[in-house]
This record gives structure tokens, sequence and C-alpha cells, in this order.
């Protein structure tokens, strides 16, 4: 021993509540932080108020922002490009629903919504979701999408819109919304796979996430199944 004592900074980590499913954990370090940060920043973990939320993107994040939300209490409305999802959002906790691309549908929510949160990852308009928020009301961006979005800057200088973006947590949020969907028994939809699915499941997500779930690779089965 050379007699010199090192000491290592202790690094948090994520407590996993015991009797929460490992498997349905995992998507909530990764899907739940995600929606929890921008509701927890702007003001949407504060149940005091009750907001108006819209959530664009009916997929495996939207649908966890949807049930998030509606468990704090608010109106949550489901965003989505065509009618074909409108059954999954109400089943997770929407109370509406706006076909972006139908004009009478957007009409119908036209200056009502405190905050929208567009998971969408590939490029599309987003004026239809600016036309729906209120004075003083954002739109949040998660979708990582490279291309430059157009937008008319009146939409957003005559309310005092803004639009911002967001992406995952700190620590302490993470155990929040741990915390949060395992005292109200809030989970992501998942689906158990194989290590042999990755190359279709990708090619489906590619093309469009119908099922809206999150897929979650079971390894120890996979490695069983390769023996």
């Amino acid at each position: 021993s050379s007699g010199i004592n090192a000491e290592w900074p202790l690094r948090p980590g994520i407590k996993i509540p015991e009797g929460m499913p490992l498997e349905k954990a995992g998507p909530i370090l990764c899907a739940g932080i995600t929606m929890w940060s921008p509701l927890n920043h702007w003001g949407a973990t504060n149940t005091e108020k009750k907001l108006n939320i819209g959530i664009v993107g009916i997929g495996g994040l939207g649908t966890m922002g949807i049930k998030l939300a509606a468990a704090l209490g608010h109106r949550v409305v489901a965003i989505s490009s065509s009618d074909k999802k409108i059954d999954i959002a109400k089943s997770k906790g929407a109370e509406d629903y706006v076909v972006s691309k139908d004009a009478d549908s957007v009409g119908r929510e036209r200056g009502k919504l405190d905050l929208i949160i567009n998971t969408v990852s590939a490029p599309h308009d987003i004026a239809p979701y600016i036309s729906m928020l209120k004075t003083d009301g954002t739109l949040i961006q998660l979708g990582c999408i490279a291309a430059p979005m157009q937008y008319n800057q009146f939409m957003l200088i005559l309310k005092r819109i803004s639009i911002a973006g967001s992406l995952i947590g700190g620590i302490p949020a993470t155990q929040e919304v741990v915390d949060f969907c395992f005292k109200n028994e809030i989970y992501p939809d998942i689906q158990l796979v194989e290590a042999g699915q990755l190359d279709k499941i990708y090619t489906e997500l590619q093309e469009n996430n119908s099922a809206a779930v999150r897929y979650v690779l079971d390894i120890k089965k996979s490695l069983e199944t390769t023996k």
C-alpha cells in the first residue's frame, strides 16, 4: 500500500420503488422524464391551477405525456395529423382530440391552450398549434427536427406566444416522476421484444408507431433464444 487515501465523490442514483415493474421503470427514465420536465418547468406540476394542455404526437412519448398531464388534474387535448389514434388518446386520459390538418377541428381549440408539447420528430407545419395557444401560451418542441421550421411571426407577436424546447431532466426531477408514477400507478405502454425482432421494429417505427408503445428489449430471453 502507498498509504494514499483517495476520496471518490458519491454520484446520486435513481431509487426504483419496491414493487415497480422493472420493464416499465426503464421507459419512465426516458419517456417519463422527457414529458415531466416541460410539465414541471412550465408550472403544470403545480396542481392548484388547472391548465389546458395539448400533446402533439400520439406515440410512446405522447401517450405518456397524456397520462401524466391528466393525472396532474389538467384538461388534456391530444393532437394528431389524422383521427386514427382518437381511441388510443382518449383511453390514456385525453378529454378532447384535434386533427391538425382539419381546419374545423383546429378551430374548436383556437386560443384555448396554455401549453402544447410537441413530440413529433418529422418536419411538419406548426402553425395550427400556435393558433390554439392562449395569450402568453407556449409551444414546447421535443422532436429534435433538424430542418428549419417556418411560421408567421405575427401569430407570436399578437399574443406574446413563445416557442421553446426541452430535453430530459436531472436526477431530482427524474426521481420525482418515478415516485409520481408509482404513487398514481402510471406506466408506459410497453411491449417486450427480443433482439431478433429489432430490425422489424425499427422499420415499423420509421414508418409510423401505430401501436403507440415503448419497445423494451428483453436481454435475458434474447440470450436464451440464441443459445
